[in-house]
Order: structure tokens, then C-alpha cells, then sequence
């Protein structure tokens, strides 16, 4: 009887194992096309545009009334929205995938919600359905569709926060069953009618898991689309972690991350911002997630008729141009090598055979990589394909140390932002980490 419990326990164990084994490979799965995508737009739209304000924070930390935050309803008019040509534009910056504001913490929606009035279609001028049109133009471009939603909601009658320094209530259970039933709703709603690809959350600080019902929000999304991926801001239940503004120094702990940034200093549209990072600035900020592993999504803010501003689009297009010509550097690949090796950013094919190098300066002589065991079959500029001489110093015959590579980066070849260049390498990159060698016999 002792070894029959034994052996349930085991084969319980066992079962227990190969089930987290499925999990895991049912994630790889799902995360497969955002792991290779690198590169998505964020966009923010909404009332806040047509005063050119914070979006929602601007009056719940008491910079504007709520009352005359909400007048700016009456001037949304999306006049000149063109969710057509936004998506073109889109595709031509190189990007894999767009995630639109459904819903930002001022509770106003982008559709025409059945769980309560606050959206466009009712409350704006615009009065349509501002998501299904952009959606069908994404998915016409083979891009993948990605919807934010605000988990919090300061303008619901029934939910506890209104104004940083003023609650509508605390402890109230009835209440906060009615606001998680309306919000239930309403992540159904954009769920079924729109079927995104990517659920982007936001606001999930102020409550818990149990509270907002996290785990019951995931299971959800995945009963209705399966292939269906949750950024981090779920209270433990999303798939990949979503870093805000500041780049990495290291690598998240996630091995799925995503940066999202701002062209100037504001999410959504402002009329003031005109500080604007340069396409140079952004590109190399895309060459660090790259090298890390991760993505890019970086923001627009249409105004609020519609119109992407003209700094924002000549970005997207010069960004495009540089993702076009060096998109075998970029979509698809995996995280370089330690900057040890070599003085920049690097990435990897998925087989570990090509190192990608990228060079965003006019370098002053060859560059140099260390500490590469493997032996090199060719080098060459991406997007150009000119072949690159290389040469090898200080490899003593004795050591198993790796000799210092030199490759002769010629002015001709370079690009006005950053250059690439291809190291094709016999088998899979293989690093020198030791202390190195002493001579012991010659």
C-alpha cells in the first residue's frame, strides 16, 4: 500500500511537470510573432487632444477641473481621420504591430460601448466607432492589432478614485462589484468585437489581483482567442514585461520585453511639445532593445481631428527607410552578445550563426571584436552588401585565447544613422570567457 501511494504521488508529480512543460511551450508559441517583431507604434488618441493636455492626469492631479476636461468632448471631431493611411504609414516604418488607447483612465472609450454612454459615438462629434476601421486597415497591411485598455476608471460613478486627492468612497463592496462587472464588460466587449491580437493593459496599481479579478480577466481573453497576448500590467497575469520610458541598462528578467516611448514628451497630442528626439536618437534607442532581446513600441498622438502630426510622420518615414534596408539585422533576430566583445550594440541570427554588429558613429579606424572563437567566413555591410576585409592580431599559436578581429569599415559604405555589418560565422558564435593563457613551452 506504501509503494501504491508512493507511485500516485510520483505519477502526480509527474503530470504536474509535463503540464508547466505545455504552458511554457504553449507561451513560446503564442509570443513567437511579438519576440520577432521588434519594432510596434503605440498610439494615443483621445478628448485630451483638442486642449493638447496630459491625457486623464491632467485633472485628476488638479491641473484642469474634470468639468473642463470633459468640455473637450465637444471638439473631438476624428474630421480627418484616415485609419487608412495611418496604417500604411505604419507598415512603412518597418513596425510589426500597432496598439491604439480603446480606453484611457478618463473612461472615455473609443467605441460604442453598450456598458454605459462615455464614448465617442455618444458624447463626441465624431459620433463612429473609431477602432473597427483602423483594426480593418491593420489587418489589410498584415499587421498585428493591438488594443490598451484602462483598467482603472476615474470618471465611473462607481469606482473609488476620482481625483488624486479625492475618493468617491472606501470600502464600499456593492459599489466595487458593480464598477468590476461594468469593467468585466466592457474587456468583453473589445474582446469579442475586435479579437486583438495583443491586449495592452494600463492603470492596475491602484487595486490587486484579486480585486480587479486578474486571473479571471486572463482566462477571459485566452477562452476567447487562444493566441491572444497580455503585457505585464495585469497584476502578475500578463506575458512579457512593458518598461516605461527610461531604456534598459540590463536586460529585463523577462525573456519578453517591450519599451514604450514617446517621440517628444507627451503620450498623447501637445501642441507645446515640440521636443522631439531625433530619427538618429530613436534608432539607436531600437538598436538597444534589439540588443537586449526586446522591442520597441514607440508612441504617436494624432491631434484631435485625426492628423498625425508632420514630426511624428517625417520620423516613421526615415525610420522606415533604415528598418527596410537592414531588416535581416532586425525582424526575427535574438539578443547580441556582452558588450565586452565588442564596442556597441550586436544581435544574433536565430541560428547563432550571423553577428550583427551596429556602428553608429564614423569610426576613426577598424572596429575591433574580441574574444570570437568561431572562425569567419565572410563579412559585409547590410543593406548594401559590400564584403569587408577583416584581419586577426595578437592569436598565439599556443593560446586558446581568440586573437582581436579588425574589420576595415570604409567611409563609402556607411548609413547617415547607423551601419550594419554582417560577420557570417562557422557554426554557432562561440565566446571566449576565461582568464586567458600563460606561456608554459616555445
Amino acid at each position: 500500500m506504501k509503494n501504491h501511494s508512493i507511485l500516485i504521488i510520483v505519477l502526480l508529480l509527474l503530470n504536474c511537470h509535463l503540464s508547466a512543460q505545455k504552458t511554457d511551450a504553449d507561451k513560446v508559441n503564442r509570443l513567437q510573432w511579438f519576440q520577432d517583431a521588434k519594432l510596434g507604434i503605440f498610439i494615443h488618441w483621445g478628448i485630451y487632444a483638442v486642449n493638447g493636455i496630459d491625457e486623464s492626469w491632467s485633472f485628476f492631479n488638479g491641473y484642469i477641473s474634470y468639468e473642463d476636461y470633459m468640455k473637450q468632448l465637444n471638439g473631438y471631431t476624428a474630421a480627418n481621420y484616415q485609419p487608412e493611411e495611418w496604417a500604411k504609414l505604419i507598415k512603412a516604418s518597418g513596425a510589426k504591430y500597432a496598439v491604439l488607447t480603446s480606453k484611457h483612465h478618463d473612461g472615455v472609450a473609443l467605441w460604442d460601448s453598450q456598458w454605459g454612454d462615455l464614448n465617442v459615438v455618444k458624447k463626441t462629434p465624431a459620433s463612429k466607432d473609431l477602432i473597427q476601421p483602423f483594426i480593418n486597415a491593420l489587418r489589410k497591411n498584415d499587421l498585428k492589432v493591438g488594443l490598451y485598455y484602462s483598467l482603472l476608471d476615474w470618471s465611473h460613478p462607481d469606482y473609488p478614485n476620482h481625483l488624486r486627492d479625492k475618493k468617491r468612497y472606501e470600502n464600499d463592496p456593492v459599489r466595487w462589484n458593480r464598477f468590476v462587472e461594468f469593467n468585466l464588460g466592457q474587456i468583453t466587449e473589445i474582446s469579442k468585437k475586435y479579437n486583438p491580437d495583443l491586449v495592452w493593459f494600463d492603470g492596475d496599481w491602484e487595486q490587486s489581483a484579486e480585486q480587479w479579478k486578474a486571473k479571471e480577466i486572463r482566462e477571459l481573453l485566452l477562452n476567447h482567442n487562444s493566441g491572444v497576448i497580455i503585457n505585464s500590467r495585469l497584476q502578475g497575469y500578463g506575458d512579457y514585461a512593458t518598461p516605461e520610458q527610461g531604456v534598459p541598462i540590463t536586460p529585463p528578467k523577462s525573456k519578453w520585453w517591450e519599451l514604450c516611448m514617446t517621440m517628444n514628451d507627451s503620450w498623447g497630442f501637445q501642441h507645446n511639445d515640440r521636443d522631439y528626439k531625433s530619427s538618429y536618437q530613436i534608432i539607436n534607442i531600437l538598436v538597444d532593445c534589439i540588443s537586449m532581446g526586446g522591442n520597441l513600441l514607440l508612441d504617436i498622438g494624432p491631434t484631435a481631428d485625426g492628423t498625425i502630426p508632420s514630426e511624428q510622420v517625417n520620423i516613421l518615414k526615415e525610420l522606415g527607410r533604415w528598418t527596410n534596408k537592414h531588416k535581416d539585422a532586425i525582424f526575427g533576430t535574438r539578443a547580441g552578445i556582452p558588450k565586452d566583445h565588442f564596442y556597441g550594440a550586436t544581435a544574433l541570427s536565430q541560428n547563432r550563426e550571423i553577428l550583427y554588429l551596429f556602428v553608429p558613429y564614423k569610426p576613426q579606424g577598424p572596429i575591433v571584436l574580441k574574444g570570437i572563437k568561431n572562425t569567419i567566413n565572410r563579412i559585409w555591410v547590410v543593406g548594401n552588401g559590400t564584403k569587408l576585409e577583416w584581419d586577426i592580431k595578437m592569436k598565439a599559436y599556443w593560446s586558446s585565447v581568440p586573437g582581436l578581429i579588425y574589420i576595415d569599415v570604409p567611409e563609402k559604405v556607411l548609413d547617415e544613422q547607423v551601419t550594419v555589418i554582417a560577420v557570417l560565422l562557422k557554426g554557432p558564435i562561440e565566446l571566449y570567457r576565461e582568464d586567458g593563457n600563460v606561456i608554459e613551452s616555445n
